[in-house]
């Protein structure tokens, strides 16, 4: 049986409005080589290597395993070699990445014959929403919807020439506490804010227009109660109205947070500009808008 080749790219949700709606792919991979092999074995390298050579408590294995016992076909066991860049528990999607290689090792070694509509939607049914699963696995900037058990998704590609900032603390915070801090309803002038900016900020991406991001987001439902939990939000979304920077938003549950820099900003710049707000501890990595996922056969 052939190997698999995997490389999958970090995603941030919601930019600000999209709330479980709008992903972004993000130029940082989780890539993994899978072998069919006697027994169960992960070589790791790059960001919380020991967290991803665990056997037990495996995300990737646990949901080859799930998905194959699901659909009564023999679990092989595999040897992984696994390089991750994608920082965990940090709101940059590492779970959705974890998810879609597990479920795509599955269909590989299990001969499911699986579509990419029926991978994203098996990954947002586990992940409980697909707003970061669409995203890793389609690439660019995309719109999702849960459509009974399918995912109806629109991408966009966006424009390789924009220039992103996420500033990752160094503490994690769990999406599910994350989701606890927010509200079980809103005052209809909120919704109907979010509506618009993220309407806005969908024609934001498929025009490329980076002026209107700064507008397009901002939100209501989501961000103000998790800032609390974010200390980030709060030193950053101020810039978000400065010349230098074209957007900013959680990522996802948070607690990074990402930036848009505007045209005329480079790196450097906003690098200078942010290391006077950080604490020495905030790591700011540079990124582009990511593609899809990559399969090769070994």
């Amino acid at each position: 049986m052939s190997g698999l080749r995997l490389k999958l790219p970090a995603t941030s949700a919601n930019l600000g409005p999209g709330f479980d709606a709008v992903g972004l792919a993000l130029s940082m991979h989780l890539t993994v080589e899978a072998h069919a092999a006697p027994t169960f074995d992960i070589q790791a390298t790059g960001r919380n290597a020991d967290l991803c050579a665990a056997l037990d408590n495996n995300l990737i294995l646990d949901t080859y395993r799930d998905v194959l016992t699901r659909a009564a076909k023999p679990i092989h066991s595999l040897h992984l070699k696994l390089h991750n860049e994608i920082p965990l528990g940090m709101g940059c999607g590492s779970s959705a990445a974890a998810l879609l290689t597990g479920i795509a090792l599955a269909n590989h070694f299990g001969n499911l014959n699986r579509s990419d509509n029926a991978i994203v939607a098996e990954a947002s049914r586990l992940e409980g929403h697909p707003d970061n699963v669409a995203a890793c696995w389609y690439g660019g900037f995309t719109v999702s919807a849960q459509d009974g058990e399918a995912v109806r998704v629109a991408a966009f590609p966006g424009d390789p020439t924009w220039q992103l900032l996420l500033a990752v603390p160094s503490t994690s915070l769990a999406t599910k506490t994350a989701r606890a801090l927010l509200p079980a309803s809103y005052p209809k002038a909120d919704a109907i804010f979010n509506v618009q900016r993220s309407s806005l900020l969908v024609a934001a991406f498929a025009q490329r227009r980076l002026d209107l991001l700064g507008t397009a987001m901002q939100d209501r439902m989501h961000q103000s109660y998790r800032a609390g939990a974010c200390p980030l939000l709060k030193t950053l979304l101020p810039l978000a109205t400065e010349p230098e920077i074209a957007g900013v938003a959680l990522s996802g549950a948070g607690p990074s947070v990402l930036l848009f820099l505007a045209d005329d900003t480079t790196i450097l710049e906003a690098e200078t500009r942010l290391s006077g707000l950080l604490d020495a501890s905030v790591e700011l990595l540079p990124l582009r808008i990511g593609e899809g996922v990559e399969r090769t056969l070994l």
